[in-house]
């Protein structure tokens, strides 16, 4: 099928899936059974979804995630969000470019009868955390309904091609994220106990304590549970700055969605906002498929995210610009272009120090927000309510599934089910996978000039043993007790093996192996590679770069292996001279010159930024409120429908408090605005019981 389709992938494979058509504007066009609209759309070269009815801004694509309404289409006459629903065959798309006529009602439906359901144990959202949590309660028999509103369980981690950190014995570190999610999933299919409701969301919490919950997209149901687990995971923060809701501006989740799950190439030149883990990350995802990362900007000094995940990037050409924000996406219908600048000690951009890079998409990963407001209201009723994850507290996913094994194991105590304590090691192994990137320490060559053994070129204290769990002869040190210590080798010029086990199951690709027995002046290197398109035979040449990017040289490739049960890691191995050797830490498979800045630089007025993505309010609205002395975000809400829109303020509600901060108000001083008790937008038909078949035959 032509069009923007991921037609090869070093990690993915390319599954064969049924091809149906559908018509968008009226122009006939191809997609796949089980895809969104949205990846069709994208996939056939529709970047514009429609039109803003205030003011005709082009509207796109952003979360993929349900959250917000910037893909809103017309499918068949209904309005839905195209990043959520599926295509069908025969489908008739058309644009959102104005607001939906409400249909004639001659005759108002009764309502249906709402069953209700009671259940011990309710578990909203079937990410990480609430997987774990009830594989804990399935293995204790404790009847459970697990509620989550996408296709199949894993969150986020059905996104995440790359080996995860952390613990290999507590959270499968070294293993791809995507088969976390499907080993997660086989292992939660074995409790008859926990029953499993995909394409269902939670739409509120009442005070009566009952959940009133979508199943399966059709059916209103009351669920009236002992226990409540929240584990709703994070939202991504937007980001205010001109140009900011330009088709082309993605989320990092939106763009891990295109690219892993639906295998659509949603740009060929992006800019990366905000050095994270997810930024980082996303990047590299973006790398392998086969996407340009035309650089990435991060406002602190220096990235906050994984120094092995920023070393990837560096070694593959990419240029990280600290100290620098963005000024403003720019372009007409999409972006075209991006515009950072150096940032002073306060973070306000230093003039003259303006660089526009060409770019087609800019990802946005200024970190993450708990989707906490189902939590919240739990609390507020007096719900037996717990909470996991990132709804509890933002961290990595290895520490959001460890999390809800100790959410489980609290619940069944609870209930009276689990009569022992929770092992007190498992809080500190929960602390321990929660904590930050620590510091980052200088380390010597190695010392031993002869014989074979490996080269870590990790140097920052995180969170991951996979290297000293996998050493079959236990030569890789790192303290049980404290997994965020570097590793070490203990072993001799003769002991290592050469298994490569270590180099393969590295989640930072940071492990080396130097083999210098046939030639001691010339030892051979093996580097761990993830882009099997790139480096295929041997003979070839490579350059090879140091752990910050640092060109060590051209060198001679003498082997690439390939083994089936590496799980698509491969070693290319090269003879490289004694005095490099043990430097090298990964190949550059791209280019530097396509990275360069333009000759331009865009101006920026930066009060109009959008603040609110669905009804179109600027920063500059909001901000002459507040100077005027406006500290009731109702107030703001009924005079700029700021906060109003689709999403229930989901995108926006933060950064209207940010905006109160940069006034120099304080929390104190602000009224929240009063939230929606339905959290999530459904069709009135469902609480009449009205489901499409019985519509088509009235």
């Amino acid at each position: 099928m032509p069009g923007n389709r991921i037609k090869q992938h070093p990690i993915l494979e390319i599954p064969t899936r049924k091809q149906i058509s559908f018509t968008w504007k009226g122009i006939p066009m191809e997609g796949f059974e089980g895809e969104t609209i949205a990846s069709a759309l994208i996939a056939n070269g529709v970047s514009v979804f429609g039109n803003h009815p205030k003011d005709g801004s082009p509207q796109g694509i952003f979360c993929a995630n349900g959250q917000c309404s910037q893909c809103m289409v017309f499918a068949n006459g209904m309005p839905l969000k195209a990043c959520v629903e599926l295509l069908k065959p025969g489908m008739v798309i058309a644009p959102a470019n104005a607001l939906p006529e409400l249909p004639n009602v001659l005759v108002v439906p009764p309502a249906a009868d709402i069953p209700i359901i009671d259940i011990p144990v309710l578990i909203i959202g079937g990410g990480p955390a609430g997987l774990s949590a009830a594989i804990e309660l399935g293995k204790r028999g404790v009847n459970v309904i697990l509620v989550d509103d996408k296709h199949r369980l894993g969150g986020k981690l059905i996104l995440q091609t790359h080996r995860f950190f952390g613990s290999t014995d507590a959270v499968f570190a070294g293993t791809r994220g995507i088969h976390i999610a499907t080993r997660l999933e086989k292992e939660l299919q074995k409790y008859d106990s926990v029953q499993i409701w995909l394409n269902s969301t939670c739409l509120a919490v009442f005070s009566d304590h009952k959940i009133g919950v979508l199943k399966d997209g059709s059916q209103y149901v009351l669920i009236n549970p002992q226990v409540v687990l929240i584990s709703t995971g994070a939202r991504e923060k937007f980001l205010a700055f001109p140009g900011n809701t330009l088709p082309g501006v993605f989320g990092a989740g939106a763009f891990q969605t295109l690219v892993n799950r639906d295998l659509v190439e949603p740009s060929r030149r992006l800019f990366i906002i905000g050095g994270g883990n997810v930024g980082l990350i996303t990047g590299y995802h973006a790398l392998q498929a086969g996407i340009e990362v035309v650089g990435l900007a991060e406002a602190l000094p220096e990235c906050g995210g994984y120094k092995v995940h920023k070393d990837k990037l560096v070694r593959l050409g990419v240029p990280v610009f600290t100290s620098h924000t963005i000024l403003s996406a720019n372009g007409k219908e999409r972006v075209e272009s991006v515009t950072i600048a150096r940032v002073d000690a306060g973070f306000q951009a230093i003039p003259g120090t303006e660089k526009t890079f060409a770019c087609d998409s800019i990802l946005v990963a200024v970190g993450l927000e708990p989707v906490n407001e189902l939590l919240t209201k739990a609390i507020d009723f007096g719900y037996k309510v717990f909470a996991a994850g990132d709804a509890e507290e933002i961290a990595e996913a290895s520490a959001a599934m460890f999390s809800g094994k100790i959410r489980g194991l609290e619940i069944a105590r609870y209930l009276g089910v689990e009569l022992g304590e929770v092992p007190e090691v498992w809080y500190h192994t929960g602390e321990i996978l929660k904590s930050r990137p620590g510091m980052v320490k200088s380390t010597e060559e190695p010392r031993i000039p002869a014989g074979l053994y490996p080269v870590f070129h990790c140097t920052q204290e995180i969170p991951c043993d996979p290297c000293a769990s996998i050493c079959p002869k236990g030569l890789i040190f790192i303290d049980h007790q404290d997994i965020r210590a570097i590793p070490a080798y203990t072993g001799g010029e003769t002991n290592c093996v050469g298994c490569e086990k270590c180099i393969t199951v590295c989640p930072g690709l940071a492990i080396t192996l130097v083999d210098y027995r046939k030639d001691p002046d010339f030892p051979i290197v093996s580097i761990p590679y993830e882009f099997n398109y790139d480096v295929t035979t041997e003979s070839e040449k490579v350059t090879v770069l140091d752990t910050e990017g640092t060109v060590l040289g051209d060198l001679e490739v003498v082997k690439v292996e390939r083994v089936f049960g590496r799980d698509h890691t491969i070693i290319v191995k090269v003879r490289a001279p004694a005095s490099i050797a043990p430097r090298i830490a990964g190949i550059r498979s791209k280019e530097l010159n396509q990275t360069q800045p333009m000759n331009q630089y865009v101006q920026v007025i930066p009060d109009e930024a959008i603040i609110c993505r669905c009804e179109r309010v600027s920063a500059g609205e909001i901000r002459q409120l507040i100077r005027a002395g406006y500290r009731d975000i109702n107030e703001i809400k009924a005079i700029t429908r700021a906060a109003m829109g689709a999403c229930g303020s989901k995108t926006c509600n933060s950064l209207i408090h940010r905006l109160f901060r940069d006034e120099g108000i304080t929390t104190s001083e602000i009224t929240e605005q009063t939230r929606r008790p339905i959290f999530i937008e459904v069709p009135l038909k469902v609480f009449a019981g009205i489901t499409d078949k019985r519509e088509e035959g009235s």
